[in-house]
């Protein structure tokens, strides 16, 4: 399978498109202009790299889990993406955003955030570049992630509080949308996944997309090769397009980790792509979980992070080509997963990671003797009141 980018109208096979109010349909336009000579400047690429490299701590590590692996019967290698600085994989995009923000002259900047990770580092790069921020986060959300909002704050960022609907991160988008519609003309909206309208989900993956080909190279300078398998969990689904599109051209097994809450009934699980259909959210085409009417429905997870009703459309697109297998783990597997992996490799994982890490374990027979890669894309220091039983959900 050739990798896979959008057509002219930005849809991946029948997923994807431009949903949204003739106010912002010529400012999309310009983004996407702006983005293709963004992408053509070799000065902009230079100083992507250099701030990557120098900033941001660029190339993470692909570590052997030694006494994790030995537990499961499974040779594991992780993607350190939690050693990256802010302590996720969302930096990489904030960086490529700002600096694309400068390129089109843009003084204001917005975001939505759930878990709070994809909040810190757009109020970082902002604060690096001396910007206003901008972050809408639900209520919910706010309560459940205290320690990111902190560090927003000190950062200089204003945050928001979403009062509407669920209070947690598909009403963030909301919020930040509106926003964008009354404010487009100075404000760049730093969007944290690979969602939303057309050319969003191509950027953020682009600006990703260096996780997967950092891992390419280091896995076969470890190993002499590419592995049986690689994971990544799902929600927006950032770091598991980072990651998977660089390997969608090779025959490696794909694996995105969706979660399954605490039941598979209605309200209870964000199994988006195992449990949801076709149909438009949010400024694009994609599975998403609905009722019989297309409204979308209530979803839970432990994790701030993948409690989101959508994927991105180029998820949706992999799904129906059968190129990565999409899967669950649900919140009690995640938090044991957790626990594991601390206790053995003296790494705590964020609870979005560690729905990949559990759905590993809970299968470990299916990939005995195996070698593969889980990418870890945060860790889970802002989720300790969560582990620790302190944040009653």
């Amino acid at each position: 399978m050739n990798k896979t980018v959008p057509d002219s109208r930005g849809y991946f096979g029948e997923y994807g498109g431009k949903f949204v109010p003739e106010t912002l349909v010529n400012v999309l336009h310009e983004l996407e202009d702006a983005f293709e000579r963004f992408q053509k400047s070799d000065d902009a690429h230079e100083e992507l790299s250099a701030l990557l490299k120098n900033y941001a701590g660029r190339p993470t590590p692909l570590y052997f889990a030694k006494r994790f692996s030995e537990k499961i019967g499974v040779r594991v290698y992780l993607k350190r993406e939690d050693l990256l600085h802010t302590g996720a994989h969302k930096l990489n995009n904030t960086l490529g955003q700002i600096l694309l923000a400068k390129f089109m002259n843009k003084k204001r900047i917005i975001a939505e955030t759930g878990a709070g990770q994809h909040g810190v580092a757009t109020a970082t790069v902002c604060a690096l570049m001396g910007l206003e921020c901008v972050v809408y986060m639900g209520e919910v959300d706010i309560e459940r992630q205290a320690t990111n909002v902190k560090r927003m704050k000190l950062l200089g960022a204003t945050v928001i509080p979403v009062v509407s609907g669920s209070r947690t991160l598909k009403d963030a988008v909301n919020a930040a949308l509106r926003d964008w519609v009354k404010s487009c003309q100075n404000t760049h909206y730093i969007l944290g996944s690979v969602t939303g309208p057309h050319p969003f989900p191509r950027i953020v993956r682009e600006f990703q997309k260096v996780i997967g080909e950092e891992t390419i190279g280091q896995f076969k300078e470890a190993e002499g090769g590419l592995p049986d398998a690689v994971f990544a969990c799902v929600g927006g689904g950032s770091n598991a397009a980072g990651m998977f599109y660089p390997f969608s051209s090779t025959d490696v097994p794909l694996y995105g980790v969706e979660a399954g809450g605490r039941s598979h009934k209605p309200g209870d699980h964000c199994e988006t792509l195992t449990q949801g259909s076709p149909g438009i959210f949010q400024g694009a085409r994609s599975y998403l979980i609905q009722d019989e009417f297309g409204q979308v429905l209530p979803v839970h997870s432990v994790s701030a992070g993948l409690d989101y009703p959508s994927v991105g459309p180029e998820h949706s697109y992999w799904k129906d080509a059968n190129r990565v297998t999409y899967v669950s783990c649900n919140d009690e597997e995640a938090l044991a997963a957790c626990h594991t992996l601390t206790r053995y490799e003296g790494i705590l994982p964020a609870l979005e990671s560690s729905h990949a890490v559990g759905y590993l374990i809970e299968h470990a027979a299916d990939f005995a003797g195996k070698t593969v890669i889980v990418n870890l894309s945060g860790r889970g220091d802002k989720d300790l009141g969560i582990i620790l039983g302190e944040v009653k959900l």
